[in-house]
């Protein structure tokens, strides 16, 4: 009698993401700072589709929002920041990447991504947040609501700026 191989099923929103970098610093004097890359990478040994989520997709382009990870493999995502104002410096946006087995629906696995735009890279010291001010602001931002890129994008090329940054 014949084995059948199977793959044991897995847990809706159980599977670890692996997305580096973690988080995304855009700086407003550094244009070159506005367009950057999140890679994802896939261990595994079947294939993942992925879609990427913002809390604030009219700020950014994301280039290749869905898509798919062949087994052992990664893709790079380009994120560009596309609307530099001083009004969103220091607001912290989220990006989640969502996967999920090529041939399913169901979301397997998510990571998040912080992304913040900062005045000037210069001016930047490195801030020791207290405690309580860093749960507040990890509460805030799991209340935030994730769109998809393309819902709120004219045009196919235009989905050019994506990624996660993890504060958790």
């Amino acid at each position: 009698m014949q084995q059948q191989s199977r793959q044991p099923d897995l847990v809706e929103g159980s599977l670890p993401v692996f997305v580096f970098p973690t988080e995304l610093v855009f700086y407003a004097d550094e244009q070159a700072s506005h367009k950057q890359v999140l890679t994802l990478y896939n261990p595994y040994e079947f294939a993942l589709k992925f879609k990427v989520l913002c809390t604030a997709p009219n700020k950014y382009t994301v280039v290749d929002a869905t898509g798919a990870v062949k087994p052992q493999c990664c893709v790079d995502i380009v994120i560009r920041h596309r609307d530099v104002r001083a009004c969103h410096y220091r607001v912290i946006d989220k990006f989640r990447l969502q996967v999920s087995e090529q041939s399913q629906r169901k979301a397997l696995g998510r990571k998040e991504v912080i992304a913040t735009l900062l005045p000037s890279a210069a001016q930047e010291q490195p801030q020791v947040r207290p405690q309580e001010e860093e749960r507040s602001m990890k509460e805030q931002l799991a209340d935030r609501v994730f769109f998809e890129q393309t819902a709120f994008q004219t045009g196919a090329f235009h989905t050019f700026l994506l990624l996660l940054n993890t504060l958790f």
